[in-house]
């Protein structure tokens, strides 16, 4: 079981889009997925630890819940508003894929200096967008890439302006 598991997580990292499909199908892989995210995200707060561990413990249930929303977000937009005559995909489908996207996250963990958080970091970000951009074309069965990287940057868009306004809300009281 480990061992199929690190295998997805080196082929996610490797941008495999045979393991994306397959992540797609398997139901019993979205449990996988959320160890992904919360293994990025703790690589991320090790890596950033020399700023301060105050949201180590929290940054990873942050994440969670983030990467569920951003499932459902990307479901919204690549489904209901920008689905191609085959797509046909469902919300879990996109925690699955979208999950394993963020394997690249995990080389966060180098980030201990400075300098090498801020390689670390940017370039997990871009390689995290590639991955996630093949998962979601992948799960959404789309035939071009440039149409679900813009699904990603279009659900990125809506999610940003959604925390925007929490952040606005919380900050009145």
């Amino acid at each position: 079981m480990i061992s199929i598991f690190l295998n997805r997580v080196f082929r996610a990292i490797k941008i495999d889009i045979d393991l994306y499909e397959e992540v797609e199908k398997d139901k019993k892989a979205t449990v996988q997925a959320g160890i992904v995210v919360v293994l990025s995200s703790l690589a991320a707060g090790i890596g950033a630890s020399h700023l301060g561990v105050s949201n180590f413990f929290v940054a990873p249930l942050l994440s969670l819940l983030s990467w569920y929303v951003w499932a459902y977000i990307i479901y919204l937009v690549g489904v209901k508003l920008f689905a191609e005559p085959q797509t046909n995909s469902n919300h879990g489908e996109l925690l699955r894929t979208i999950g394993f996207s963020s394997a690249p996250g995990i080389i966060r963990v180098f980030g201990f200096t400075p300098e090498l958080m801020t390689v670390t970091f940017i370039g997990s970000a871009f390689w995290m967008l590639a991955c996630m951009v093949v998962a979601v074309k992948s799960a959404l069965d789309y035939k071009s890439m440039w149409k679900a990287l813009g699904v990603v940057v279009m659900a990125w868009f809506v999610q940003f302006i959604f925390l925007f306004m929490i952040l606005i809300l919380f900050k009145g009281f």
